[in-house]
């Protein structure tokens, strides 16, 4: 079929059937794009609250950056903050995390395998306490730096073998798997990364649940945080704040001249280095 052709206009000196064709393929395109602006726009509405460890450049042997829900975060803290008032060595707080992500994901679970409960799944009928005990975070993390310190010669043991003995697993391999970002979350936790967890599109619109005072006193041996701090404790601290930032309702974290916030989540140099660490929780002055 030859077509009639138009007489004048864009498509002049073409078939009359090119006509629709390009119109269709217009119509397509404008679809594509409303799609794609949707899309784009609910993926802003839901992006939801998470926070990030971010290693050093050129660390073997860590993840160079692993993300967590703020609930996962608050609880690396305590596990971390626990280990440092018990003078655990920098090897068992990684193994702890290790674990406690392998059995639960960093979640306080109410259940499990069986009567398995918390952070490490551990089991009221192995004898390691009651169910209040074992989903009380400071509690089970506790428990498990005892059971793991008594080891004679953990320390030499690889994550695996150490958290084996401890928990007793039906999948003991797992817990290598997660080595490289328990380290990561460890060195983050130990002061050993400034500026390296960092939290954003938090919600504090809930009261605090407890006093920084109370939390620093349970999970860290210490309620004073304000104040001139070396530079391990201080960013130990400074990364303590902000992990357990909505549990606590913390806005704003100050540490030796940077600066995180809640509405940027992210640190940014607001001052000279001088070693201070100061907080700020929402609705306060």
């Amino acid at each position: 079929m030859t077509g009639t052709r138009w007489p004048g206009g864009p498509f002049a000196g073409r078939p009359r059937w090119l006509l629709p064709v390009a119109l269709g393929v217009v119509v397509v395109l404008a679809i594509v794009g409303i799609i794609v602006a949707i899309v784009n726009g609910v993926s802003a509405v839901v992006a939801g609250p998470q926070c990030t460890v971010t290693a050093p450049p050129n660390s073997p042997g860590l993840r160079s950056s692993w993300s967590g829900s703020p609930e996962q975060m608050d609880n690396a803290a305590t596990i971390a903050g626990v280990g440092r008032k018990l003078g655990a060595p920098d090897r068992a707080i990684t193994i702890a995390l290790a674990t406690a992500i392998q059995e639960s994901g960093l979640a306080n679970l109410n259940g499990g395998d069986r009567d398995s409960l918390g952070l490490f799944q551990q089991r009221p009928s192995q004898g390691w306490g009651t169910t209040a005990q074992l989903t009380n975070t400071v509690t089970a993390t506790t428990k498990f730096y005892d059971a793991l310190l008594a080891i004679p010669g953990w320390a030499g043991m690889d994550v695996t073998q150490a958290a084996q003995r401890v928990q007793r697993s039906g999948y003991p391999e797992a817990y290598a798997d997660h080595e490289p970002e328990a380290r990561t979350l460890a060195l983050v936790f130990l002061g050993q990364a400034p500026g390296g967890l960092t939290c954003g599109n938090l919600d504090l619109s809930a009261p605090p649940e407890e006093t920084v005072a109370s939390l620093a006193s349970s999970e860290l041996g210490n309620a004073r945080l304000s104040g001139r701090q070396t530079a391990e404790a201080g960013w130990s601290i400074a990364s303590w704040l902000v992990a357990h930032s909505t549990r606590l309702a913390v806005d704003r974290v100050t540490y030796d001249g940077r600066t995180w916030t809640a509405a940027s989540g992210t640190w940014a140099q607001t001052g000279s280095a001088d070693g201070m660490l100061a907080l700020h929780r929402a609705g306060t002055p």
